[in-house]
């Protein structure tokens, strides 16, 4: 994908561009109907596929039949573990090579006669159209031999296994004896939550076009993740890296749900080799809930000790969450816990159980979201018990090194999050009793919580190519899901380049482009942002090597830092030349540099800064509901997220980022949960029809504010604002709702049933 920004009044100062709320230069051809997603490439001879999905939790297919299917006139083929070619299983997950842990699911599908969890895909229906597909599937009977399966939490909890850790994210802390401290504290709660398993729902349903040319493969594909998908499908299918090319210039939204390689794309591919012929397959909403993975349900202990002055001396946090029996993910429910607060005695513990279910897999802060409902909550009701003002209980036990590890914390402004955000929201007027503010005959209630997202980086190369003419040509292969990355990244090369912006052009969205980070962790920008940067010294450098060959410029001799990129060109206080005159000079048309990055160096700096530093993205969420009194209802009437998220790019791209985590927030607080069938293991409303996302009229205008300060420690200064603003914010509703009516919800959603 290749995108050139409009005309774009320069601005004045340092920096041009960095900071301004720029429009996003894809918006255009988004609303026009311009931009191409997966489903909508046209080629000669496409075919259509369709999935048949497994009805029982846990078993095997004692026969197949497909006579019926493969009757239906258009019907190309009806793919089974009977008669499909064979795929390599999926390699054994390492850290060093992250193409190995984007697979949802160890899996290997229709080379298997198991079945291990409701809705696993065991046949392939290709057709001449999707709607000759999708009847054909209806068509095919599988017979099974069922064996015995769990799928309930709650009834399994008793089964968890300590959750192993990893070097992003460890599973289990202790500092102090945390049980005892908490036996002897004055004041304490002791509070058990619950979670639901959530499931994606992005705009743009998973959808695959896969063409093979030999021995080559083409992928237009729905992905978070080109690179890494890239060389994944070529291990599966047994040909070389470069032979496959993934193209994905728009994502109609991600969220972690296409982070990975699931069924869908497999499938698309496995059976365009096996017909000769092109093929699509795109899931329907149902199809996603049974073959994508979402996350886990949870169950989570907080307590916590404290003097009476509200001093924190006990924090507990455990949790048990679950994944599947073939795969998943631990998720780190208590990694906000372990930096958030102050305390002399900590206990963490992580556990997990394998369910027959779908794996998990990453969805929106995963981890975090949840985790941060449990202890927010729990931090508040301490308030409560203390008769303490809940922002004054969390500014008394706002840690100056990380609670647990002794670390430096990087750029920490917590405290000034909060100022700021009590000031501009009214918290003062905020009468302390529950069920005391009124508005007519509604009850008032206003809650206030932590959001926290640690903030981290991955390798990312990026080429950057300056012509003669001006021109700058920013290229790697990252993916665009909405979130405004190509813009900012373009205004990133425009301010280290002091180029105006409408002379930047960025490539993305192929894997052909130079190897791009994958889009999650909220990590994306940042890494590219590192890219950017080295490749703008680097070009630099280069240029001055050129003027070295130029007896008349006014830049020979200079060093790189003596020298500012800035109107066009390199200059040294007054004097300096445009570009266009150095290139000319040195005979060139264009001059072009790389930036690269490895995995191993990449792996080796986390390492080294985690023993010394804990960075991560920090906020402050202030809700405002009405309840009302005789049905329950609740209802979200303000609300003000006040971010630390270093140097804003684009205050434009980030403000929506933030808006829309915390709407997804909402949407946990109050409706989303996905109900399993504790006897079959099917999901029961696997539909937008039955499964509750936020519409409009849930939500009131969302006010967000960032601090704008750099962290010294990030390219750019910048950190993730992509994650940030989901955590917390169930908490917040809750508090609130537990200010209106003096209920404390333990167990999300908060519904009328919880309330009455």
């Amino acid at each position: 994908m290749s995108i050139k920004y409009a005309e774009t009044e320069q601005a004045t100062g340092t920096t041009k561009y960095v900071g301004q709320a720029i429009d996003r230069v894809d918006g255009p051809a988004k609303t026009t109907g311009e931009a191409r997603f997966a489903a909508e490439y046209p080629y000669p001879g496409l075919a259509y596929a369709a999935l048949v999905h497994a009805t029982i939790p846990r078993g095997r297919i004692t026969a197949i039949d497909t006579a019926e299917a493969s009757a239906v006139r258009g019907v190309i083929d009806v793919l089974t573990h009977e008669n499909a070619p064979p795929m390599k299983p999926a390699p054994k997950a390492s850290m060093l090579n992250p193409s190995t842990l984007v697979s949802g699911t160890p899996v290997n599908y229709l080379a298997t006669d198991e079945v291990h969890w409701n809705g696993q895909p065991i046949a392939v229906v290709v057709a001449e159209t999707p709607e000759t597909a999708r009847y054909a599937a209806s068509l095919v009977r599988p017979a099974y031999e069922e064996l015995p399966a769990t799928v309930d939490l709650a009834s399994e909890q008793h089964h968890a296994v300590p959750q192993k850790g990893n070097m992003i994210s460890e599973a289990a802390a202790d500092k102090g004896d945390a049980q005892a401290a908490l036996a002897t504290a004055p004041h304490s709660v002791d509070l058990t939550f619950t979670t639901p398993p959530h499931n994606h729902n992005a705009i743009e349903p998973h959808a695959t076009t896969a063409v093979w040319d030999g021995d080559r493969l083409t992928v237009h594909e729905a992905t978070q993740s080109i690179t890494w998908t890239r060389r994944h499908l070529a291990q599966r299918f047994g040909v070389p890296a470069e032979g496959v090319r993934v193209l994905s210039p728009y994502v109609g939204g991600g969220f972690g749900g296409k982070g990975s390689v699931w069924a869908g794309t497999l499938l698309a591919v496995l059976a365009a080799r096996a017909t000769g012929r092109p093929v699509r397959l795109s899931l329907t909403r149902e199809g996603v809930y049974h073959t994508v993975g979402g996350r886990t349900g949870s169950i989570q202990r907080v307590a916590l000790g404290a003097d009476a002055d509200g001093s924190l001396t006990a924090i507990l946090h455990t949790s048990v969450s679950r994944t599947g029996r073939v795969g998943g993910h631990g998720e780190p429910i208590t990694a906000g816990t372990r930096h958030l607060y102050a305390a002399p005695n900590i206990h963490l513990r992580q556990s997990v159980v394998q369910l027959d279910l779908l794996p998990n897999t990453f969805m929106r802060a995963p981890g975090e979201a949840i985790g941060t409902f449990a202890l927010e909550s729990a931090v508040d009701e301490l308030a409560w018990e203390l008769g303490l003002d809940p922002v004054e209980l969390r500014l008394r036990n706002e840690p100056d090194r990380d609670p647990v590890g002794g670390q430096e914390l990087a750029h920490r402004r917590l405290r000034e999050a909060y100022a700021l955000g009590a000031e501009r929201f009214g918290w003062r007027e905020r009468d302390p009793r529950a069920g005391s503010m009124r508005d007519g005959r509604w009850l008032v209630g206003m809650g206030v919580a932590t959001a926290y997202h640690p903030s981290m980086r991955m390798p990312a190369n990026v080429t950057v190519r300056l012509g003669a003419d001006g021109t700058v040509v920013v290229r790697c292969g990252l993916q665009e899901m909405g979130m405004g990355t190509a813009t900012v990244l373009g205004q990133m090369a425009a301010d280290e380049l002091g180029v105006p912006l409408a002379s930047v052009r960025v490539e993305y969205g192929d894997s052909e482009l130079p190897v791009g980070p994958g889009a999650g962790g909220s990590m994306q920008t940042a890494s590219a942002a590192a890219g950017v940067q080295d490749a703008a010294a680097k070009l630099k450098r280069t240029l001055l090597g050129l003027v070295r060959r130029s007896p008349g410029s006014p830049l020979r001799g200079r060093k790189p830092d003596e020298v500012e990129a800035r109107d066009g060109g390199l200059y040294a206080g007054a004097a300096g030349q445009p570009y266009a005159e150095i290139l000319k000079a040195a005979g060139r048309s264009h001059v072009e540099v790389e930036s690269k990055a490895g995995m191993l160096g990449f792996v080796a700096r986390t390492l080294r800064e985690r023993r010394r530093l804990v960075r991560a993205s920090t906020g402050v969420q202030f809700c405002e509901v009405r309840v009302d009194p005789d049905t329950m209802e609740v209802r979200v009437s303000r609300w003000l997220g006040v971010f630390d998220v270093g140097t804003v790019i684009n205050a434009r791209t980030a403000a929506s980022q933030l808006r829309g985590g915390i709407v997804m927030g909402i949407g946990m607080a109050l409706s989303e949960q996905t109900l399993i069938d504790h006897r079959s293991g099917r999901i029961m409303n696997a539909s937008l029809s039955e499964y509750h996302v936020p519409v409009h009229a849930d939500i009131p205008r969302i006010e967000v504010l960032c601090l704008d300060e750099p962290d010294s420690t990030m390219p750019m200064g910048l950190r993730g604002v992509g994650e940030v603003s989901i955590t917390g914010a169930a908490a917040a509703v809750a508090n609130a709702v537990r200010h209106a009516t003096g209920k404390r919800v333990l167990d999300l959603p908060i519904t009328l049933d919880k309330l009455l």
